[in-house]
């Protein structure tokens, strides 16, 4: 593989697709992914969590040996699609961290001859300002889902070694449990990303999303400053499967509305529940929530989620 000179003007990582997870962030990636300029990784987290310790003391550490290695070594570092032997390319010659990866994005990009190359991790709305630091030029989108849906989406997706099944409320209270993942991982991203200004974040609501593909994603392309590309609408032609029982993301499924709906599949009792613990920002997202809960059962368990909360260290 030919190396891609990557200097601080580096365009790559172009944009950074993150969320809730269960939001809808691979729908998106999937999308995106399938412009014919643009490449969009899939979850692999290595750029924050592989030298985390070092990122806590310095905005963008000079490159060692070291780094090189922890990244290589990644446990989803593999996603990329880069060999050993391109890392050990990209290295050479790049002075900082964020040079080296963005060393990495670009080769991604150009092995799929795609000029522009991104990332898709939903936890990174969380890593925003840290992305921010390393790549001043990055472009963010959230993509947003009504809350009880993403929850619903996280019950039969959680487990005790993902996502908020690795919580010790979540045998508790796994309703109250998803209302604290989906306020936490939403209003950060929120909030790190109206800091940038419009140029660099932009939201997408799930909902608008697969109620009208081509109208939000013209918009998305706008703000990426790229042509629209009806390829993005199409992205599941040719990779659908219609073996039985495989979820819409295995079966490469279009856009789909309805898949999960709180109004018919969340008992009354959890909807308070979700509600008493993020009704606000659900308001603030413009989603419509019930009459305030008075149930004695509801408040007991709001005041236990809420409780435990105050006393992690996130």
């Amino acid at each position: 593989m030919n190396r891609v000179e990557s200097t601080a003007l580096s365009t790559n990582p172009y944009l950074f697709v993150v969320g809730c997870p269960r939001s809808g962030t691979t729908l998106l990636q999937r999308m995106l992914d399938s412009h014919p300029q643009l490449c969009v990784a899939n979850d692999t987290h290595f750029i924050t969590r592989s030298i985390k310790k070092i990122l806590r003391k310095q905005a963008n550490p000079s490159l060692t040996p070291d780094m090189v290695k922890l990244v290589a070594s990644y446990r989803r570092f593999y996603r990329m699609g880069l060999d050993q032997e391109a890392v050990q390319e990209a290295s050479r010659g790049c002075q900082s961290y964020a040079q080296f990866v963005s060393c990495l994005y670009d080769l991604r990009g150009a092995a799929q001859n795609k000029p522009l190359s991104g990332e898709k991790t939903p936890d990174y709305c969380r890593q925003i300002p840290t992305l921010h630091r390393l790549f001043p030029h990055a472009r963010f989108v959230h993509i947003i889902r009504d809350g009880r849906n993403t929850a619903l989406s996280t019950l039969s997706w959680a487990t005790s070694a993902k996502g908020p099944g690795k919580w010790s409320l979540w045998d508790q209270d796994r309703v109250g449990t998803c209302a604290l993942w989906w306020r936490w991982q939403t209003e950060a991203g929120q909030k790190h990303g109206s800091a940038l200004g419009e140029a660099l974040y932009h939201e997408v609501k799930y909902e608008g999303l697969v109620a009208n593909p081509a109208r939000e994603l013209q918009s998305l392309a706008r703000f990426l400053e790229i042509p629209y590309e009806q390829a993005m609408v199409n992205f599941h032609l040719g990779k659908t499967r219609h073996k039985p029982g495989l979820s819409a993301k295995s079966a490469w499924l279009p856009a789909v509305t309805g898949l999960r709906d709180w109004n018919k599949d969340m008992e009354n009792q959890d909807v308070a529940v979700f509600e008493a613990i993020a009704g606000d920002l659900l308001e603030h997202n413009a989603y419509t929530r019930s009459p305030e809960s008075t149930d004695t059962i509801v408040q007991n368990r709001v005041n236990r989620c809420l409780t435990w909360w105050r006393t992690q260290k996130k």
